[in-house]
């Protein structure tokens, strides 16, 4: 039964993560004018913790206590009371004191919402207080309406409470404490008061203006300059695991590198409490880690995206297209070859293809002859050419271009293989592909040239190596000419820093169009901000001149108009001279593929697109397969792994339960409040059952229900907490999900388990003329014994937290070792005396 309750339990959890991890946009309008859109979640991680993680992780000690009064004709039973502080005493020393001792050596964690912890302690030292104070102090024996109502006011009361600590809300805003760096570098200066605003922050939520005056979402609008360095922060850090990863695991692919990568930095990322109580049920149960599937399901998926994008290329229809797409010739170069390809498709069969040219700037019959004609690929040719004249002239002009088509396209003959194609494709056998339209630019060749940059600014990436820069010659391509360059620094650094620094001479020989220059980049493999150079050219110098046309260009001067007689003038001129782009920006950015791989790896996946799901097959199919549950952290984290005996045992003794559940809403419905409801009717259905079991079991072999509650029940209910604890305690950089949350659920077992079940009971009676009777012994006893040990508990965490420890967990051998020993001593105290008193060896109350 405990299994089927941590089972329904885990998708009672799903759902509440899902919940939970509801955002929304913003825009944040900065006072420079600049606006920034970010995403922010609905639910505070405070107020989420204590309301819907608390009831997920408490749920079956709520609803016993509930369904027991409910049972028993409101009346007051011990089962339910009982194991609410049983649950709570085993919570408090058990499980903090397991996280103390499985942190790996050397290393510590502490709670990092101090404020928030210090708020939900005290709640829960004083909710086991009151309860003893209306059981024992106010009306002994009797709970009154006020008391059982005013028990449930103290849940949001709570709650609020921890929100304004978390929030720093009321008097908390005058202890914030900023920091400033003094004259002496390396020194931080503490302030008090409020942190500095913007005059004006507009925030936008939903296409509506929340705020003009910085008062609302002041943590989001401050903290965007933080958040800006963090993410740099992050992607460094991303970049330094994907470099230790390469250098660990060099025999690796880049694929199996990223999955590596991508379950290092799940485990890294932040998680709520429902996460982890999801993973320590899956694991326990044979349904395997979240985290290792994920990672595996990853590396599969783009397998396959590889594999489809392959078989897609390999179609039956051949493609005729021209490649490339655009050609270039000097205007003396007599004719241009143009290349056109049949690829893909059964290359048996004999395919014709038509082309034909069209004017752009340059004209058929003055710049190039008008052609047009067939090309036809025989069996087994890829490649034909197809030629077209260009015209020569002695007249100065700019440089022109013209079209050629292919269209048309025909299979002659078909192969051995294109019938049964045919048949079963209604796509054509042949047909046009990209580009089936080729450019063709035509250079003048008379005059020395203008000689630029193709654009002003060029992006390279870090990992190019040497990255090659195009100076072009246009109208005109006459004679040598000598071009000087050189590198200048900007942002980026020469000297082999960024980029080695480059100088020297292009020489363009007499019809020569497009030189070259190469740069070295230096590739160091570290996330950084883009930074650039430039590259400047200098004058060109006419070292020699081609007398080729010139007695062409004075045989024309008898008969020219005045354009002419200008298109000669400048002709004749003949110099060199540099273009619009002379000096050219180069832009270093990370490496593309380096970067979008950091960029993939810092997006936080939404972990509740990982326990979630979406459908009822998806349900079914996991429930019948099992899974490695192993979540060992060794170096091959990352890699999914074959099921072990004791996850293929744990599998078939729960698989009834995993079935019987796949019948539960998928999380995607509803946004998880579908598979919230269901699921909670279902827990208080088992936990009903629970309870007559329990009873059963107790009177079977002699025991009575308070002890029966705080050893057998509150064990079997609370073994989850434990597996998510110390999953939580060992993948988690902080302590809070782990022994965080334990003050939080305890508090919330009293206010809503007891709160509500006593209202319910003391209405019930006052209508009835009657008071709600609770014999205050065994339950009034054991709440103070579990006071005392917990006020100790809290001050040695507290204790724990000085430098010669470094932390609430963890820390140095012995003191751990002296720590959980204490906290497992106050456990089995709690339950020798608590079972002693309830059977009159020791007075109660």
């Amino acid at each position: 039964m405990f299994l089927g309750v941590s089972i329904i339990a885990d998708r009672f959890m799903s759902s509440i993560e899902v919940i939970t991890s509801q955002e929304r946009q913003i825009t944040i309008k900065k006072p420079n004018g600049e606006k920034i859109t970010t995403t922010v979640r609905i639910w505070n991680e405070t107020v989420s913790n204590l309301t819907l993680m608390a009831l997920g992780s408490s749920a079956p000690e709520i609803l016993l206590s509930v369904v027991e009064v409910c049972g028993h004709n409101f009346d007051a039973g011990e089962l339910g009371p009982n194991t609410i502080v049983g649950s709570a005493a085993f919570n408090m020393f058990v499980i903090i004191g397991y996280c103390v001792s499985i942190i790996p050596k050397g290393e510590t964690r502490k709670v990092k919402h101090l404020r928030v912890f210090f708020v939900t302690a005290a709640w829960s030292i004083f909710a086991y207080t009151w309860l003893y104070l209306i059981l024992a102090v106010i009306s002994p024996g009797i709970v009154e309406i006020w008391e059982a109502l005013l028990t449930l006011f103290f849940f949001p009361l709570c709650v609020g409470l921890a929100y304004i600590a978390d929030r720093r809300l009321l008097f908390y805003k005058y202890m914030y404490k900023r920091y400033r760096a003094g004259k002496q570098k390396r020194v931080i200066i503490e302030t008090e008061g409020e942190p500095q605003l913007p005059s004006k922050v507009d925030i936008e939520m939903d296409g509506r203006m929340l705020n003009s005056n910085g008062e609302d979402f002041v943590d989001e609008a401050v903290g965007f300059d933080e958040k800006e360095l963090d993410e740099e922060e992050t992607r460094r850090e991303m970049a330094r695991i994907l470099k230790e990863l390469k250098q660990k695991h060099p025999e690796k692919e880049m694929e199996q590198l990223i999955e590596l990568a991508n379950y290092q930095v799940l485990t890294q990322q932040q998680k709520s409490r429902a996460f982890y109580r999801c993973q320590a049920t899956r694991i326990m149960t044979g349904a395997g880690n979240v985290l290792k599937k994920h990672a595996a399901d990853q590396a599969k998926r783009a397998v396959q995206h590889d594999f489809c994008s392959e078989v897609s290329e390999n179609n039956f229809s051949s493609k005729i297209f021209f490649d490339p797409g655009t050609y270039q010739c000097l205007e003396n170069c007599v004719s241009v070859a143009l290349n056109v390809v049949r690829r893909g498709g059964d290359l048996t069969s004999t395919v014709s293809v038509d082309y034909r040219t069209e004017d752009g700037t340059a004209n058929a019959g003055s710049d190039f002859q008008f052609t047009q004609g067939t090309v036809v690929f025989r069996p087994g040719e890829t490649e034909k050419e197809i030629r077209i004249d260009i015209i020569d002239d002695d007249i100065f002009e700019e440089d022109e271009h013209f079209l050629v088509h292919l269209s048309n396209v025909k299979v002659v003959s078909k192969g051995v293989g294109s019938e049964r194609h045919e048949a079963n494709h209604a796509e054509a056998l042949a047909g046009l592909g990209l580009p089936c339209t080729a450019t063709v630019t035509i250079f003048d060749d008379d005059h020395a040239g203008i000689f630029t940059f193709e654009d002003p600014v060029v992006t390279v990436s870090e990992s190019v190596g040497v990255m090659e820069v195009k100076v072009s010659r246009t109208s005109g391509a006459r004679g040598v000419v000598a071009v000087p360059f050189k590198t200048t620094e900007g942002t980026a650094k020469g000297g082999g820093e960024d980029f080695e620094d480059t100088h020297g001479v292009l020489e363009f020989q007499n019809d020569e169009i497009i030189k070259t220059i190469q740069i070295n980049i230096i590739d160091d493999e570290e996330y950084e901000k883009n930074k650039n150079f430039f590259l400047e050219m200098g004058e060109p110098q006419l070292l020699e001149m081609s007398e080729r046309k010139g007695g062409a260009l004075s045989s024309h001067a008898e008969v020219l108009t005045k354009k002419e007689e200008e298109e000669r003038r400048i002709a004749e001129m003949g110099r060199p001279m540099l273009g619009e782009h002379v000096k050219l920006e180069v832009i270093i950015e990370e490496s593309y593929e380096f970067k979008n791989t950091v960029d993939k790896l810092i997006k936080k996946t939404n972990l509740a697109l990982l326990i979630g799901t979406n459908s009822w097959r998806e349900q079914f199919a996991e429930a019948i397969t099992v899974n490695a549950g192993d979540d060992d952290d060794d170096e091959e984290c990352g890699e999914e792994k074959l099921p072990s005996c004791f996850d293929y045992v744990m599998h078939f003794l729960t698989v009834f339960w995993k079935l019987l559940f796949a019948l539960v809403p998928p999380t995607d419905y509803w946004n998880g409040w579908a598979c919230f409801v269901v699921s909670i009717s279902v827990i208080g259905l088992l936990t009903a059952l629970i309870g007559d079991l329990a009873s059963h079991f107790g009177c079977t072999i002699g025991l009575k229900d308070s002890v029966t509650a705080v050893v057998f029940v509150a064990l079997g209910t609370s073994v989850p907490d434990t597996f998510a604890s110390k999953v939580a305690a060992i993948q988690d950089q902080y302590a809070d999900a782990s022994i965080g949350n334990v003050t939080g659920s305890n508090a919330v077992n009293v206010f809503l388990g007891i709160g509500v079940a006593w209202s319910i009971a003391a209405i019930f009676h006052h209508t009835q003329g009657q008071k709600f009777k609770v014999d205050p012994g065994t339950l009034a006893f054991s709440v103070t014994l579990f006071t005392i040990f917990a006020f100790i508990c809290v001050a040695v965490l507290m204790y724990r937290r000085r430098p010669e420890i470094g932390g609430e967990l963890g820390g140095p051998r012995i003191p751990k070792i002296l720590t959980t020993c204490l906290f497992f001593s106050l456990w089995l105290m709690y339950i020798l005396f608590s079972s002693l008193e309830a059977y009159c060896h020791i007075k109660g109350f």
